[in-house]
């Protein structure tokens, strides 16, 4: 469980209705199969013991009696390993029958969590045969077991702290304020939920979002078992269907399979990381009993996807209208911004490359908003000493196709004579080579900004905030940055978007724009005229600098957590010694360069993860690496 993953099951065993013996054997089973695979909380149907459709027979001794023996054999069962097992079924208690989910562990009956809400409408009769619970716990007698009842359980694993269970039953859920929110709020990141949901028309996407919003509002995993087809009787029809999600995001999802393990792995740890960072938990005023219980800790196999590109939609559908809803903030705030300065100039300094095609195709859609004549967007091309004829030459269709006006400024003098006044050796191709370069590109677009009483549109983005890959002064200041929230890995997608909706003389350059490798080109072109500096041989890929962006940034987690998803994710793609290379570059430059994040320009919020210091991030900027790199010698390859 190390990282805080915890492997989970759900499981639609099958049933006969009223057939205790029959339904305990089943239960066994699944419990058996749990532990070959390596479960750690197993959670099955309401009622399992017994079926749920019992009905009248639910009020007779012998079925009653049946259901606590099918208990004490799910007791004895567990005898077998530390695996926690929550399931359903009728539980007589002082004279009452309830309905229950029952959480066992090694031979132990940890507690009897009562049904809150029984259904009594339609098809439901519960009030008929089980008893509503009075709010509080006390503790009763079980199977000659002293064991906790009632509606405020928690069970919270002690050697594993972010790991507490709340549990509910079928109808709890549906209900406008479900049990599950108290559980939340007292500290319970995992809800379990044994239900017995008949199958109509509609229903199943109705669940599906219940269960959803339900985890991503709670900020906890969630896991749902339904009752199989066993159950389907009389005028009512029974399926499948079991669901596990985490903080709103499906892991799992099985439909129509009885007796069948629906297994994943939850990160409890996230679950915990994220109720803190959102300060909404933790505040509940009533009583809970929490009942500890401890696992062997051992690290869990994960079988569960990490997204390779967690910026990027994999869906094509999904990242069309991801990248259209991006587009559209973005120019809506640079729109806003031209409106509140009564500008009706910009100015981009256009180079060929990937991330300043997009600053400008964001300045022609706020112009288009605004009703201002694109002329007003003035494109800057200023060639240098690592200019290649490819990038100049598609900056300057493109700014001609979109009917902007285009300016070609050298710079090759300005820096020659730069060096001379400074003293530099031009053939001496350092730091300061490169900077100077783009200290003047910045110069003559401020300049040029008030010439035209405009404004500087910054093209850099998160991906290079994050790694501080901008000179100080230089393309890191503008008046306002329209890519400050987009990762390099989404610009590529944002520019291939726009090339697929636009006129054919404008894909084409968008395209051969995507096509071209990432490079500042300040350093002299090959004598073949190619590009001589490419960023990512310099810095390493983007797409292993993004993955790490968005655990460390998004979820807070430790370098070797974010080393061992980034294994999983890049298997195949990328060795781990070359995976932990880049990622000893990506801290030490995040660490170092803060200082360049502490005074960037306004730009627009586009997701989840953002740098801007008056907004998501804030962070010293002398903060020191020296944690994180002693964590980071201590990973094996």
């Amino acid at each position: 469980m190390k990282d805080g993953f915890v492997k989970c099951a759900v499981a639609s065993a099958s049933v006969r209705v009223a057939d205790c013996s029959y339904n305990a054997a089943s239960i066994i089973s699944l419990i058996e199969k749990a532990n070959a695979e390596g479960v750690r909380l197993l959670v099955l149907p309401e009622l399992v013991t017994t079926a749920y459709t019992c009905a009248d027979l639910f009020l007779q001794r012998s079925l009653q009696d049946g259901a606590v023996q099918a208990i004490a054999q799910v007791v004895e069962a567990s005898l077998k390993s530390d695996l926690v097992i929550v399931f359903g079924s009728l539980v007589p208690v002082q004279g009452r029958l309830y309905n229950c989910a029952v959480v066992v562990q090694s031979g132990k009956i940890l507690g009897l969590v009562p049904k809150q809400h029984l259904p009594n409408y339609l098809e439901f009769y519960e009030e008929r045969w089980f008893k509503v619970p009075h709010e509080g716990n006390f503790e009763v007698e079980l199977l000659d077991q002293t064991t906790w009842f009632g509606t405020r359980l928690l069970f919270a694993c002690a050697n594993l702290p972010d790991l507490v269970i709340g549990c509910e039953v079928c109808e709890d859920l549906w209900v406008p304020r479900s049990p599950s929110t108290d559980h939340a709020v007292h500290g319970a990141t995992v809800i379990v939920n044994c239900s017995a949901s008949d199958e109509l028309v509609g229903k199943e996407e109705y669940r599906r979002a219940l269960v959803s919003t339900q985890s991503g509002r709670l900020i906890c995993a969630y896991l749902y078992c339904a009752a199989g087809e066993g159950e389907s009787t009389t005028d009512l029809v029974f399926s499948p269907h079991n669901l596990i999600y985490e903080d709103s995001h499906k892991l799992a999802e099985e439909i129509g399979k009885t007796d069948s393990l629906l297994i994943t792995e939850i990160d409890v740890q996230k679950l915990a990381l994220e109720r803190i960072r959102r300060q909404s938990f933790g505040l509940g005023d009533q009583e809970y009993v929490r009942i500890p219980f401890s696992l062997e800790l051992k690290e869990t196999e994960l079988t569960r996807v990490f997204d390779r590109a967690p910026f990027v939609p994999d869906d094509e559908d999904n990242r069309a209208k991801r990248c259209e809803k991006i587009l559209t903030l973005q120019s809506l705030g640079l729109k806003k911004r031209l409106e509140h300065t009564h500008c009706k100039t910009v100015v981009v300094g256009l180079s060929g490359g990937l991330d300043s095609t997009l600053a400008l195709l964001v300045c022609v859609r706020a112009f288009d908003a605004l009703q201002l004549p694109r002329t007003g967007i003035i494109a800057v091309t200023m060639p240098g000493f690592g200019t290649t004829k490819r990038t100049k030459g598609n900056a300057t269709k493109l700014a001609k196709a979109l009917g902007v006006e285009l300016k070609t400024i050298s710079i090759a003098k300005a820096v020659g004579q730069h060096f001379k006044d400074i003293e530099h050796d031009s053939s001496v191709t350092d730091v300061t080579y490169e900077n100077s370069q783009a200290r003047e590109r910045t110069q003559i677009l401020m300049d040029l900004a008030n010439k035209y009483q405009g404004l500087v549109i910054g093209t850099g983005d998160l991906s290079e905030l994050a790694l501080g890959w901008a000179t100080y002064n230089g393309d890191h200041m503008s008046m306002y940055a329209v890519n400050t929230s987009v990762p390099k890995t989404l610009v590529r997608h944002l520019v291939t978007y726009i090339a697929y909706i636009s006129e054919l003389q404008v894909k084409k350059i968008l395209l051969d724009v995507v096509a071209t490798p990432v490079s500042p080109e300040l350093l002299p072109a090959t004598e073949m005229g190619t590009i001589s500096q490419v960023t990512e041989d310099l810095v390493g890929p983007y797409e292993l600098h993004d993955f790490f962006l968005y655990q460390v940034v998004r979820f807070g987690y430790s370098p070797s957590k974010v080393y061992r998803l980034a294994k999983r994710s890049f298997d195949g793609v990328y060795e781990p010694a070359f995976i932990l290379k880049w990622l000893k570059t990506f801290y030490r430059r995040f660490f170092s360069q803060q200082f360049k994040r502490s005074c960037i320009p306004d730009g627009p919020k586009i997701g989840s993860v953002s740098l801007s210091p008056r907004g998501d991030w804030r962070m010293s900027s002398d903060s020191s690496v020296t944690l994180w790199q002693q964590e980071l010698e201590t990973l094996e390859i």
